[in-house]
């Protein structure tokens, strides 16, 4: 408990952009997050007050900054799961648990466990050799998706492989080198969505309309919320499901599922679960000013055991757009936000702190109205004024 404040200390390990928005939403609810960086140039160690250096991988460290803090969460799922388990054996409150984070850590824990659930998920098996990359391909069809079990985001760790040859080549050198694998069917898509819950330890739930999510080159590069044109009746199933898996696999604080929108023989919408977040996601971060309460508030509140907040839209129409770092040179980025808030003034800019690479996730941006293809335009428009320096 801060002696300052008299409010319970709420520590995130890492420091990247999920930790420096948090804690804009812990300001709010009168902390500063206590937050476990890297380095004194991490995101969310350029702006809180309450900042401890180490290494998620540290369990010394990790100790040390869990006795500071009444609740512990995280700003990503790299952190040793048997770590999260002895920091909770040892009396720390952790969230989420150890028990409900491995199926965001462990891809082939996901979908058995995903499977023993009867949720709707692709095709799938481990893969222990060649042959049984070889043998899945050949069953269901070429190509099919090779993930790392652990440790892939935004396209890393996936592999699009064609053909038997291609799949004996590209397994026996990544077994060799250590990779745990799984494949799974290529999914006929019709498009991706995401649907994020909270749920607290008493066991409350609420959970946000559903999405779109627009992926380029295995990176999200805009979100669209509501999803547009989802049929009723389909968005209610994936926030039921979205609400079923936080409860049977035990999440408190936030989880964003990513969905595979498909079509049955018939033609009839369906989904299918792809990937597992338990952290605010970068799904919804369009919930800052495009929701009654964003998702950073909501996690808090949630591993506060606090009640939910409202999701509901703030506007009819909410888009999100990316801000990926462009090639080196041109104007300053404070030029860029100038001639963007000219152009744009009612769009809602959120910078990371982060030094620009190209390809690189260095901010988002938020637009609200009412017309789909407007809001759309405009949100492009101002991540092209950050990115590229011109419309």
């Amino acid at each position: 408990m801060d002696s300052r404040t008299g409010l319970p200390v709420v520590g995130m390990v890492g420091g990247g952009q999920l930790a420096r928005m948090t804690h804009q939403a812990a300001i709010a609810l009168g902390q500063s997050l206590h937050v476990l960086a890297l380095a004194p140039d991490d995101g969310a160690a350029l702006v809180a007050a309450d900042v401890q250096y180490g290494d998620h991988t540290d369990l010394a460290a990790l100790r040390t900054f869990a006795k500071s803090c009444d609740v512990v969460t995280f700003d990503h799922e790299h952190v040793p799961n048997e770590h999260v388990r002895t920091l909770a054996a040892e009396g720390a409150t952790v969230y989420p648990p150890a028990d409900a984070l491995r199926y965001a850590q462990d891809k082939r824990a996901m979908r058995e466990r995903l499977t023993e659930l009867g949720a709707p998920v692709p095709a799938w098996r481990p893969v222990r050799e060649p042959d049984d990359l070889v043998t899945f391909g050949t069953e269901v069809g070429w190509p099919v998706v090779l993930k790392a079990a652990r440790g892939g985001y935004d396209g890393r760790g996936v592999w699009m492989v064609t053909d038997a040859a291609h799949a004996a080549e590209l397994a026996r050198t990544l077994l060799a080198g250590g990779t745990e694998l799984i494949v799974e069917e290529r999914v006929p898509l019709r498009r991706e969505l995401a649907v994020q819950v909270a749920r607290s330890p008493f066991g409350q739930v609420a959970a946000y309309p559903v999405v779109e999510t627009v992926q380029v080159d295995g990176i999200c590069v805009e979100v669209l919320a509501p999803a547009p044109g989802l049929p009723e009746d389909l968005a209610l199933a994936a926030q039921q499901l979205a609400i079923d898996l936080a409860t049977s696999l035990g999440v408190v604080g936030l989880l964003a599922v990513e969905l595979f929108e498909v079509a049955d023989a018939s033609g009839r919408p369906g989904i299918m679960v792809n990937e597992l977040a338990m952290r605010p996601h970068n799904s919804g971060h369009w919930t800052i000013e495009g929701a009654r309460t964003s998702q950073f508030e909501q996690h808090l509140r949630a591993v506060l055991d606090y009640p939910m907040g409202d999701t509901s839209l703030a506007a009819p129409v909410v888009v999100m757009a990316n801000v990926l770092g462009g090639e080196p040179g041109g104007i300053s980025i404070d030029e860029r936000l100038h001639h963007l808030f000219a152009a744009e003034p009612g769009a809602k800019v959120h910078l990371y702190g982060k030094q620009v690479r190209p390809g690189r996730k260095i901010g988002h941006v938020t637009v609200l109205g009412d017309d789909l293809d407007d809001v759309r335009a405009r949100a492009a428009r101002a991540a092209r004024w950050l990115r590229e320096g011109h419309e």
